[in-house]
């Protein structure tokens, strides 16, 4: 342990990084605490401590940004002060922060770092001796003799005269008299040098000065420095009393009108009421001529304004506001093709259309410098890279990137702030976005733009109709500005699952992007290019411990085997359009191989003996790598979640299989269909909505108009297949809430099933909407639907004719595997559905033409 005036500290000290001020021995400060490290220090040990000691910490001076907490820390001033901390206070405005009150003990230098998380504990040298000083008092006799004396004695004698200036019937200058009195002349310096207006540079000289006489070279010209300052302004000017008591205004070489020195320790003297460094800023901001109006008349009224106003203070945050606004500071954009296409491609596999949006605006941009950003929505089911792609643009055209998470906001104002008239008053999101990347051309996501919320403080979605509109958005004006801010060269990017909940205003202002579900072969590529590397760096994992099995009898070795095992992962436990559930998989398949290393480990470093020795025997160390095969995955993630069903439930007559969309990507759907003796009734079960519920009925009256065409009969022979008959349609999974327009000809074909007794071929999946007459109608999400047809192992896909466009989208693997049978009308459909055609009467088939007789 160290002593500090008959104080005990620690060897080993938790580090507060101060960024606001210097504190020295014998001084007290107040700190504004708000850094993670910096509240973990407080939480942890300030405020949990018992003893005395608890509350002994160590104050660094911290010149770099607070804001950036960053890992591994940075190399920290080594000299610092022992304080401790006589109060702590708490506050969840406008952030959560403490407010400590700590009073400086003595000089420490930093040996060495024990620890940076939770908070920074070093092992600590105490600095400050007890030097044998002869005199100690303000009476005493002279100092010994020498250099030193003569430095005390000359730095007692101004801190005298600067008390002879000033009114002794301040209370503050009282306490410094008493101070000067009753202190040890070897703690002057520190004493002074906190009391005096110095900056924070100033301070940190005497702070650094560990040798008392060069501690007190180091105080005197400051001092000196205030008399001299004092002496000019009482020539210069004819100081009212009231001014002489309470202030000095002074700085190096004269008068620094408007700044003002206060005694009390407690004030740091910063700038005050400085609305002259205030004007500087407002006229360097380089702000349009509306907005420098708009702050102009405020800094005039804030003049005119008494602090003690509450107004004062809202008047004063709004011109900060408005002077740390990014009006004209810009990052210059990467337009170098090539690269972008590389950076994209090594961030992101597939996903070419955004890729090539991203590259058309770089080649248009580099052509066109004045061109506006565009405003991009990616629509797509969860977990195939929406957010991290719009990240990635960001770092391709070398912009600052901002995430603005729109899911369940239902009030406008978080859009467009608050009128300043309100008690708590902010600014919108988008406003406070600038304020953070400070620069006016960022890309802005807005993520789950389908999931904003309406209620009684407005709909926020009408108020994204101006952000997100290019021929308004240059002139956005937020509530709480109250000017017009430009945001023509914000990049916009929205995500959503869906745009059935995007109202249509705000849809037709975004350029829509779809971003279908992954190929199992895609999934495959993106687990060995990203989720496994990922996986096993987050989890400790090195390659050379976990190994996919491949076919290592080729040269070089293919992927045969661990394409098997990935398909087997996907559709047995995920089955899903992204990659989200898998990328969860394959982390507890890295947690359960970390366990196995880990005992690997501790096997290796147990020492064998008596019952260690038998425990060793039982549990050898794994070998290394640890294979990962069906088997394995079976035991780590438990029985398959998924079974391939589809042949074993299309075995008996009534039964077709749909493919529908969800916002979870494509999905396929059963329909079951069964009759029995009734009065003609149609019950339809599995929570329909009104639109499937209209297909049944469409479906079941063409069924009755084509009866005689197709030979379909009821129970008792008769040419109406609902004459003394009731039909039960169902759709499986009951608790799921199903509609759309894209199961009409699944029904259809399910119902000629029934009606005829033939069964559906197992191998086919259908999706369209039919007409009374027949017709197959087009539907949407096609390339979703055929890939969830794909991963189910269908081979046949029917398609109505007007959705053959939609295959070009498609992946080539894809398209080769599946055999697409487009479909123009019914006809078409029945006869894809059954193993050698469905039955018709010759001739009936053909639609005739009809001649116009216009």
């Amino acid at each position: 342990m160290a002593s500090a005036g008959g104080i005990q500290i620690p060897n080993r000290l938790p580090l507060l990084l101060t960024h606001e001020g210097v504190l020295l021995p014998g001084s007290t400060v107040r700190f504004s605490v708000d850094s993670p490290r910096n509240m973990q220090l407080v939480g942890q040990r300030l405020l949990k401590g018992t003893s005395l000691k608890s509350t002994i910490i160590g104050v660094i001076p911290n010149t770099r940004d607070p804001e950036l907490d960053s890992d591994p820390l940075p190399p920290l001033h080594q000299i610092g002060t022992a304080g401790i901390a006589v109060q702590v206070v708490g506050s969840n405005w406008p952030k959560p922060h403490y407010t400590l009150l700590i009073t400086g003990l003595c000089r420490f230098r930093v040996s060495s770092l024990l620890k940076e998380r939770p908070f920074v504990l070093a092992e600590v040298e105490q600095l400050d001796k007890l030097e044998q000083y002869t005199t100690t008092t303000a009476e005493g006799a002279t100092a010994e003799d020498g250099e030193l004396g003569e430095l005390s004695q000359r730095f007692y004698q101004a801190a005298v005269q600067l008390l002879g200036m000033l009114d002794m019937s301040v209370p503050v200058v009282a306490k410094f008299r008493r101070l000067l009195d009753n202190l040890p002349r070897e703690t002057l310096p520190d004493v002074v040098a906190s009391m005096i207006r110095t900056s924070n540079k100033e301070k940190l000289q005497v702070l650094d000065a560990v040798s008392l006489e060069e501690r007190f070279r180091k105080a005197l010209p400051m001092l000196s420095r205030q008399i001299e300052g004092l002496k000019l302004l009482q020539k210069t000017r004819k100081m009212s009393p009231d001014t002489d008591k309470r202030v000095l205004s002074v700085r190096k070489g004269g008068v620094f009108p408007g700044r003002q020195f206060n005694l009390d320790e407690d004030d740091e003297g910063e700038d005050g009421d400085d609305t002259a460094a205030l004007e500087r800023k407002i006229h360097g901001a380089s702000m349009p001529e509306a907005a420098l109006r708009v702050c102009l008349k405020e800094l005039k009224r804030l003049k005119k304004m008494p602090q003690s106003m509450p107004e004062y203070a809202l008047t004063r945050n709004y011109l900060e506001l408005m002077v740390e606004l990014p009006w004209s500071k810009s990052t210059k954009d990467c337009l170098d093709i090539r690269a972008a296409r590389t950076l994209l491609d090594n961030d992101h596999y597939a996903m070419d259309k955004l890729k090539r949006r991203v590259l058309e605006y770089l080649a248009v941009r580099q052509l066109k410098t004045s061109l506006k950003g565009p405003i991009l929505c990616f629509v797509g089911p969860p977990g195939v890279g929406k957010t991290s792609v719009g990240r990635s643009i960001a770092r391709t055209l070398g912009r600052e990137f901002h995430r603005i998470a729109l899911g369940g906001v239902c009030d406008q104002s978080d859009i467009r702030g608050h009128r300043r008239t309100y008690v708590g008053s902010m600014p919108g999101r988008i406003i406070n976005g600038l304020k953070t990347v400070g620069v006016n051309n960022p890309v802005f996501l807005l993520d789950e733009v389908d999931k904003l919320g309406k209620s009684l403080q407005g709909d926020p979605a009408a108020a994204l109709l101006e952000v997100l509109d290019p021929e308004q958005n240059h002139s956005f004006t937020d509530h709480y500005l109250n000017v017009a801010f430009d945001l023509s060269q914000v990049l916009f990017i929205a995500t959503a699952n869906t745009t059935a909940t995007i109202p249509p205003a705000l849809l037709d202002r975004m350029e829509v992007l779809q971003v279908p579900g992954y190929t199992q072969e895609e999934k495959l590529e993106i687990a060995h290019r990203h989720l496994i590397p990922n996986q096993l760096e987050q989890h400790g994992l090195t390659p050379q411990q976990l190994l996919l099995p491949q076919d290592s009898t080729q040269d070089p070795p293919c992927r045969t085997l661990t394409q098997v095992l990935f398909r087997f992962l996907s559709d047995r436990y995920t089955r899903e359009a992204g990659v989200r559930s898998l990328e969860r998989k394959i982390g507890a398949i890295c947690r359960a191989v970390a366990v196995k290393v880990a005992e690997g480990h501790r096997a290796k470093e147990a020492t064998p003996s008596g019952q260690e020795q038998q425990q060793e025997d039982k549990a050898a160390p794994p070998e290394m790598p640890i294979v990962i095969d069906h088997v394995a995955l079976k035991d780590i993630l438990g029985p398959p979640l998924f079974d391939m069903e589809v042949s074993e439930r299309l075995t008996l007559p009534g039964v077709a299989l749909g493919l529908a969309w969800t916002p979870l990507g494509g999905e396929i759907m059963f329909v079951e269909a069964s009759r029995m003796e009734g009065e003609g009734q149609l019950t339809l079960t599995g929570q329909l909505g009104d639109v499937m519920k209209e297909s049944a009925h469409l479906a079941i009256s063409w069924l009755r108009a084509n009866a005689r065409t197709y030979q379909l009969t009821n129970l008792v022979g008769g040419p109406d297949p609902m004459e003394g008959t009731d039909i039960h349609l169902h759709f499986p999974a009951g608790a799921v809430t199903k509609d759309g327009p894209s199961a009409g000809v699944t029904m259809v074909t399910c119902l000629a099933s029934l009606f005829s007794g033939r069964l559906v071929r197992s191998d086919v999946a259908m999706t369209g909407e039919i007409t009374l007459r027949g017709l197959v109608l087009p539907v949407g999400g096609i390339k979703d639907k055929v890939l969830a047809a794909h991963r189910a192992g269908v081979k046949r896909v029917v398609l109505p004719k007007r959705n053959e466009k939609d295959l070009e989208e498609l992946p080539a693997n894809v398209q080769a595997d599946l055999d697409f049978v487009m479909a123009g009308n019914l006809d078409d459909v029945l006869n894809a559905s059954f193993d050698g055609g469905f039955p018709a009467t010759a001739g009936t088939r053909s639609h005739p033409q009809i001649s116009s007789k216009l």
